[in-house]
């Protein structure tokens, strides 16, 4: 996914990430300077949804204007996988046999 929040709010002639923080406080969303600058200038790993919302009445667009789909992204996510055998339905190595070790102040369980 890639996030186009700088563009969606140049569209709305908003050029500074402190003009947006302002009027997201005015519709009642307090967002940090630090998680702002975030927002801004990277791709946030996650967002809350109420959060988007707020943005996206703010910006008067969709949640599509902001989260843009790149679907060449997993396509080259799923050849590195294939190209080093991590492929779906592949045969997983068996799952190692546990054995319970006896500590201190611990008596084997009744037989």
């Amino acid at each position: 996914m890639k996030w186009n929040l700088r563009m969606a709010a140049a569209e709305r002639g908003i050029w500074k990430s402190t003009e947006l923080r302002r009027m997201l406080a005015d519709a009642g969303l307090e967002i940090s300077a630090g998680k702002m600058s975030a927002l801004w200038t990277g791709t946030p790993t996650t967002i809350r949804l109420d959060d988007l919302d707020v943005i996206c009445e703010v910006l008067d667009c969709e949640p599509t204007k902001l989260l843009v789909r790149e679907p060449g992204n997993v396509a080259a996510l799923r050849a590195a996988k294939t190209a080093t055998g991590d492929q779906p339905g592949a045969a997983k190595p068996p799952t190692p046999i546990v054995q319970p070790r006896l500590g201190r102040n611990r008596t084997r369980p009744p037989e």
